[in-house]
Formats: C-alpha cells, structure tokens, sequence
C-alpha cells in the first residue's frame, strides 16, 4: 500500500469518525436534559483528531527510523568488501540503487533474481534506461533483494499497525462521546499545541542558521586571527603553494565598506522617491489613479534580480560611462570618462530602482492605516493638507517607517545579483563612487563556488562573513526597535 494510500485511509477514517462523533453527539442532545457541555462540531473534530493524528504521527517517525533499520539488518559481507573496497556508507548507497532499479523491472523478470549476477542483471536494466554501478558485484544483487524483501515487509507492517491506530483512536473518540465530554478545550489544546510547533520552526530555524554559521565561524578564528579578519585591509584568500603554511589575508574592512557604501547608495534613491511616491499616492492621489499607479509600481518588485543586473550591465553602467565622457570632453576637452561602467554608483542606482516598491509599497500601507481623527482634527484646526502631512501623518506613521526602511537596508545589505554585475568584484576600499567595489555576499559565493575543502580558511572563511552580515542585521533591528519605542510612546 503506498503513503498516499495509507494517509488517504486515515483521513478518511477521520472524516467517518467526524460525521458518526458529531451525529452521536446529537443523539446524546436530543435523549438528555442536561445541556451539552461542547457543540456537536467539536465532538466531531476531537474524533477526527484522535484517528488522524496519533496515526500520521506514527507513520511519519516509521518513514523516518524504518530506512535506518533496513540498512543496519543488511549485512555487506566482509568480501564484498574485499572486492570493491569501498567505504560502507558508499556499499550502501549502490546496494539501495540496484535495489531501485530491480523494483522497476517487470515481475515476470524478477521471479528468478535468486540466482542471477551482475553480468546478467546489468542489461535487462539497460534495456529499460537504468545504469548498474560498475562497482556492482554479485552480492550485492542479494543485499538489494534482501534489502527489497525487507522494506516490503517494513512497509506492509507499517500500513496494519497505522491503520489500526487509526481505527482504535476512532473507536476510543466514540466510547468517549458524552454529554459533559469537554470535546471544546481537548481541541483548543491540540490548535495551541499545533500553534506553538509553527512558532517553534521559525525560531529553531533561526538558531540552526545561527548555530550553523557560528560553529565554522569559530573554526575559521582558530586558524585566523580575529584581528586581521575585522581590522584587515587586504582581501587576498589565496590558496597555499605546496608546502607553504601562508593562508592569504582575510581583511573584513574592504568588503564591509563596500556593502554599506553601496547599500547607502542604493537607499539614498530609493528612500526619497519611494516615500514620496507613497505620501502621493496615499493622501493626494484619487482613487482611480492610485488603482493604477500601485500595482505598476508593485511589478519592479516582482522582477528579477539578475534582470536588474543585466539592465546596469548593459544600459545603466555604459550610459553613466558614455554620459561623464562627454561631459569631461565639454568642460576639459578630454572625452576620458571618469565613470566606470562597474561603479559603486552604477549598482547603487540599479538597486534603488529595485528597492522603491519595497519602500513605496509598505509606507504607503503603513500611512493609510494612521486615523481618520488625526488628519481631520488637524485640518478642523485650520492646518493645509500638506502641514497636515508633515506635522501630523508622518509623526504618527514614522515607527511603521522605520520598520520598512530597516526591510528595505536589509534587502540591500544581502543584494548579491546585482552587485556582482554592475559593481564588479574588485575588493577595494575607495571613497569615490565612481569606481568599483565589491561586497560581502559576492565574496561568500566566491568562496563557496568551485571545489570545496571546508578544511581550509579559504572555504570557512564564507561562514564568518555570513555570521557578520547577520550582526549587522541584528544591530539595524535593536536600533531600529529603540526608535520605534520612542516615538509610539507619543501616540499610543
């Protein structure tokens, strides 16, 4: 019987147990004087909880721990080993394949695979698109069939005992039908406890990511100095020559510096024109040309960032470059630019341009949602709707804005597409926005591209840059958090 089989049988065990719960309970309100202490509906939703639930549970942890088992009970004989010298873990990964492809063969060709051996099984499998391991020997043909017989067993085991969890969860819910059955907070406690497992993803995740991150990180600082890596001012991580001890240098300073300065850049354009493009729309715009203008500047957001890339390569960057030759030639009769078509300008402009419905979009959400009273009580006072605006609206709607703007540097901080095309990869630290720089997130893909030997500064040097953007993160949301205190105090 296959999983979806399997769980189609419980959920349909649970939607009887509902219906017969519910319609038990009914009965029991009709037959008795005393009031139901829960609804009906709740009688038959703990039924079908108690028969769905135990049982998913179960065959979801059997799915689990049964792969493990099965490959621990099939012995690889010591001559196998002999013959293929190969690691166990990799025996076991040819075992499970072979034992794949026979399952796809017709059962005509698998009666007889008892006897049968490499030389023989190889084409039959051929003949249907299915490779055999050249590593392949005769015994292992009779571990994958023992290994087969064994998760067909595992699996027919694990349909009766889940079905029959499910069946005597749905006939424990019926006995326990009752008039003062408190059916209500049986299921309330199952929703809480199911709320509290999805809260508790999200922040496991978040210490694994951390966790993660950290434990490379620390192994990277035993090899590299924390000192040269924070106050370093040279990105070179070269590999070592043979029999060199030599590391490279892991200078933070050059790609910190480019990730703020293009990011600042970037939030220089986006921030004005966003927040102005939300204030229009949200206190001057009609209704038929907000209609129009929201979603068209929603769609920038929905393109892609490498589609952002490709316009600062191609258009943006020589333009910026073509448009300074020009004006060089004007005014000093040299046509030389002094723009780089990869320049700190060049991705800042791209990227704002990307960053404007982040902006737009949530300031204006957020601006809508200040009270009607606090614009009608200031222009009952006499103030102009722009005064009103200024003096009255953004005060009020300023800890939402702060949040957006903290999304929108987040975003920027962590641009990686648009960086490494239109600002180049060049680790330099320059305070002219003209030339090219690089920033953090290109040299983690850098590091992490190619062959990868997690044993070496070079490649674990990655985990430390990620560890630092995430501090960066972390610092932007605590003062992001203190300013949003501050001033809702004022109008809470």
């Amino acid at each position: 019987m296959s999983i979806l089989a399997i769980v189609l049988t419980v959920l349909v065990l649970g939607a009887v147990g509902f219906v017969l719960a519910r319609r038990r309970s009914a009965m029991l309100a009709a037959a008795s004087t005393d009031k139901l202490h829960s609804r009906s509906i709740y009688h038959g939703v703990y039924a079908a909880m108690a028969t769905t639930i135990p049982a998913l549970l179960l065959m979801a942890i059997w799915l689990a721990v049964s792969p493990v088992v099965v490959t621990s009970l099939v012995v690889v004989p010591d001559a196998t080993a002999t013959e293929t010298n190969l690691a166990p873990a990799l025996r076991a990964s040819l075992v499970r394949s072979i034992g794949q492809g026979i399952r796809l063969l017709p059962p005509e060709e698998r009666e007889n695979l008892e006897e049968i051996n490499v030389a023989d099984l190889r084409p039959m499998l051929a003949r249907r698109g299915i490779p055999v391991p050249t590593e392949a020997t005769d015994s292992m043909i009779r571990q994958a069939l023992e290994r087969n017989r064994l998760e067909d067993t595992s699996r027919i085991a694990m349909t009766v005992v889940v079905v029959g969890v499910a069946l005597a969860g749905l006939v424990f819910a019926l006995r326990r039908v009752a008039v003062r059955l408190r059916a209500r907070n049986q299921v309330e406690r199952v929703v809480k406890s199911f709320l509290v497992l999805c809260s508790s993803i999200a922040i496991l995740t978040t210490v694994g990511i951390v966790s993660s991150m950290l434990f490379e990180s620390i192994d990277f600082f035993s090899r590299v100095p924390p000192s040269s890596f924070f106050f370093g001012t040279v990105w070179e991580p070269r590999f070592a020559a043979a029999g060199s001890t030599a590391t490279g240098q892991f200078g933070l300073i050059p790609l910190l510096i480019g990730t703020l300065y293009i990011a600042f850049v970037a939030m220089l354009f986006a921030v004005p024109v966003g927040l102005f493009a939300a204030i229009y729309m949200a206190e001057y715009a009609s209704n038929r040309v907000r209609s129009v203008v929201k979603p068209l500047l929603e769609v920038l957001a929905g393109i892609p960032t490498i589609v952002y890339g490709f316009f600062a390569l191609i258009t943006v960057g020589p333009f910026l470059r073509d448009l300074s030759a020009d004006i060089n030639g004007l005014l000093t009769g040299d046509y030389t630019s002094f723009i780089q078509a990869q320049s700190i300008l060049t991705a800042g402009l791209v990227m704002g341009i990307m960053l404007i419905p982040f902006v737009s979009s949530l300031s204006d959400d957020i601006i809508t949602a200040v009270p009607r009273s606090l614009r009608d009580g200031s222009l009952g006072l006499g103030a102009t709707p722009s005064e009103t605006v200024k003096k009255v609206v953004l005060p009020a709607a300023l800890p939402g804005i702060v949040s957006a703007l903290l999304l929108t540097a987040s975003r920027a901080i962590g641009e990686t597409m648009i960086v490494v095309l239109a600002a180049g990869i060049a680790a330099n630290i320059t305070a002219n926005p003209f030339e090219a720089m690089t920033t953090v997130t290109i040299k983690i893909v850098s590091q992490l591209t190619g062959d990868l030997d997690f044993t070496s500064p070079q490649s674990l040097v990655a985990f430390a840059l990620g560890i630092t953007l995430f501090a960066i993160t972390l610092v932007l949301n605590v003062i992001a958090l203190a300013i949003v205190r501050k001033y809702r105090e004022q109008y809470d």
